[in-house]
This record gives structure tokens, C-alpha cells and sequence, in this order.
């Protein structure tokens, strides 16, 4: 296992953390320029074929006849339901609002590892879990008055369980296969799909390829998608998967400032008070288990 130094793991989760964080407001920005569906699978197979580059010399660990099924499920999961309902619901809320929902996945990602992986559910975990859920229940109280749109919060909370299951189908098959081609595999299949059913239901000429879109989109895919999958596996093979994970909740914070600056979104109480319960609920459910910290699958 290869290790890094202390400040070249510090700068790739600082890298992280911020673009993933960014990808928010951007993905958003980027919906007055074009149709949900056709962005979503434009930018993941642009991604996935920037990393085709790097997974290339690692031909002989594809093993593809035997493992297709795993590259399939896992770009269902991970890519078309949860890049898919996360685009077109980013056109139903706001995008820091989005984004607060969207990170109850690890809270959700402690029951389904309980459930389905063995680990250990105790007193703070519970308590965890339950802050978590009520977290999204105070942000989610606007769609109920018709403050935020009911689909926004339907769509967030569906791309966060197709996340959290995601990541567990990726923990149980991660000794099946090779982290890198799953990944890269993943986003060019869920990307063909997704491009397959945008162009029947949406229409190209309906992009417009201007600057502001086109600068966007190549940085999505490039720094979101490519090189940070690159980061955050290089984090990974060097026994930093729990760092990444305990910086989780540094994400929604940064999409809700940046949201707020470049959207001009407003920062609510129900969205501070939820995001603060949410955050905590985060720290209560990994901070026992920091030496098996699962870390999330997606952004």
C-alpha cells in the first residue's frame, strides 16, 4: 500500500472537499444552458473516458466476462439514478437545499451497513441516525408549505439512497474487482444510458453551447469527475479512506456558501438548523467507527 505524506493527503482532500463541494452551484448554473438528462450523462462518459486513460494500463485487472454484472449494477446505482435524479432535481430546489438533503447519505449508509454488512449499531449511532433524519425533516418542512418544491425533496432524497446503497454494492464487490475500472466502467455505461434516454426524451438542439456552459461542463467533468475519483482513490490506496470520509460533511457546507454566493440563494433557519442536526448526526454515526469508515462512492 502506497503511502503519501501528511501534506500531499491534506491537499488532495482539500481538493476534494472544495470541488465536490463547488459541483453544486455549477451543476446548477449549468441547467439554464441545457436539458437535465443530456447534461447528466454528457458530463459522467466525459469523465469516464478521461479516466479510460489511466485505467488503460490496467487492462489485465478488467476482467470484464466475469465481473460485467458488478460494473452494471454499480452504474445504475452510483450513476443513473443518482447523477440522473440529482441533475433534474437540481432544476426543482435550490441547489444548497439540494445538496444539504442529498448528505444524509451517510447517515442512510450506517443503517444499510448494519443491515447488510454486519457492522455495529450502538446508542450513539442510534442517536446519530435519528438527528440525521430530523435533519431533513425541518429542511424538507418548506415543501409541505409550498416554500420548496415536494419533487426537489423527493428527487434529493432518491439520489441520496441510490448513493448510500451504492457505496455499500461497491464495499461488498470493492475485492471482486478493480476500484479504478469499476469507477471508470461505471460512468461510461451509466453515461451511455443516460445519454441514450436524454436524446428521446430531450433534444440537443436545445443546448446551448456557449462559453460560461462549455467552461463549466469541461470542469465538471475534468476536476469534479475524473481527477477527483483519481484524488480520492489515490486517498484510498494509501489507507486515508476514513479521512475522506470524516470530511463529508465539510461538502454541503461549501455548496451551501458557494450556492449562496454565486446563485444568490437564500440561507434559511430550517436549512441551517437541519444542516447543523444532519452534521452532527454524521460525526455521532462515524465517530466509533472511524477505522472502518466506509467512504462515500459518488458526487
Amino acid at each position: 500500500m502506497k503511502q503519501i505524506s501528511r501534506t500531499n493527503t491534506a491537499l488532495l482532500l482539500i481538493f476534494l472537499v472544495v470541488v465536490w463541494g463547488v459541483n453544486w452551484p455549477l451543476s446548477k448554473m449549468a441547467l439554464n444552458y441545457t436539458p437535465p438528462i443530456l447534461f447528466a450523462g454528457t458530463r459522467t462518459i466525459l469523465g469516464g473516458l478521461i479516466l479510460l486513460i489511466f485505467a488503460l494500463p490496467r487492462y489485465k485487472k478488467l476482467r470484464f466476462k466475469k465481473t460485467w454484472h458488478f460494473y452494471l449494477i454499480s452504474a445504475s446505482l452510483n450513476i443513473i439514478l443518482f447523477y440522473g435524479l440529482q441533475t433534474v432535481g437540481l432544476g426543482f430546489a435550490p441547489a444548497g437545499l439540494f445538496s444539504a438533503i442529498v448528505f444524509i447519505e451517510p447517515v442512510l449508509l450506517g443503517v444499510f451497513c448494519w443491515i447488510w454488512l454486519g457492522e455495529s449499531m450502538y446508542g450513539l449511532k442510534i442517536i446519530g441516525l435519528i438527528l440525521g433524519f430530523a435533519g431533513v425533516a425541518i429542511i424538507s418542512a418548506g415543501g409541505f408549505t409550498g416554500n420548496v418544491s415536494a419533487i426537489g425533496i423527493i428527487l434529493a432524497l432518491g439520489s441520496a439512497l441510490s448513493w448510500g446503497l451504492g457505496t455499500v454494492f461497491i464495499k461488498k464487490t470493492g475485492d471482486r474487482v478493480d476500484s479504478i475500472w469499476m469507477v471508470t466502467l461505471q460512468l461510461i455505461m451509466g453515461g451511455i444510458f443516460l445519454l441514450s434516454v436524454g436524446s428521446s426524451v430531450e433534444s440537443w438542439s436545445n443546448i446551448q453551447w456557449e462559453l460560461p456552459f462549455i467552461i463549466n461542463l469541461l470542469f465538471i467533468s475534468i476536476f469534479v469527475i475524473a481527477f477527483g475519483w483519481l484524488a480520492f482513490f489515490t486517498l484510498v490506496g494509501s489507507g486515508e479512506a476514513s479521512k475522506v470520509g470524516s470530511f463529508t460533511f465539510l461538502i454541503p457546507l461549501i455548496a451551501i456558501h458557494c450556492s449562496s454566493f454565486m446563485l444568490h440563494e437564500k440561507i434559511t433557519l430550517n436549512l441551517l438548523v437541519g444542516l447543523l442536526f444532519i452534521l452532527i448526526s454524521i460525526l455521532f454515526v462515524n465517530i466509533k467507527l472511524k477505522s472502518q469508515t466506509i467512504p462515500d462512492s459518488n458526487l
